[in-house]
């Protein structure tokens, strides 16, 4: 599986974005996506994931009520819509991709995670 994250940008505080994760190779069918984030000098942290099957969603707690995944089952695409969007949220964002697994539990883990995109960078300024 081939992913590809796109929409990453600069907005001002308050603003929103929606990333894109494409995924080529194969669909994301029995997949769960996940969204992990990683800003300057700072660990990868999860930020939310949907299991394919079922549609469930998974969000951090930081970030509940500012984050919602949905899909697009005919482009074979994953979004993450981000609102509200603070300076502390810029980081190069990631989508990665995995057989569906122990869910809840493992869906926040990246090292669960087998695929992965090249992230897409984004920038919230004040």
């Amino acid at each position: 599986v081939q992913l590809q994250a796109s929409g990453g940008g600069s907005v001002q505080a308050g603003g929103s974005l929606r990333l894109s994760c494409a995924a080529s190779g194969r669909t994301f069918s029995s997949y769960v996506v996940g969204w992990f984030r990683q800003a300057p000098g700072k660990e990868r942290e999860f930020v939310a994931a949907i299991r394919w099957g079922s549609s469930s969603n998974l969000y951090a707690d930081s970030l509940k009520g500012r984050v919602t995944t949905s899909r697009d089952d005919a482009k074979n695409t994953v979004y993450l819509q981000m609102n509200s969007l603070k300076p502390e949220d810029t980081a190069v964002y990631y989508c990665a991709a995995r057989v569906e697994g122990a869910w809840p539990s493992s869906a926040t883990m990246a090292s669960r995670y087998r695929y992965w995109g090249q992230g897409t960078l984004v920038t919230v300024s004040s």
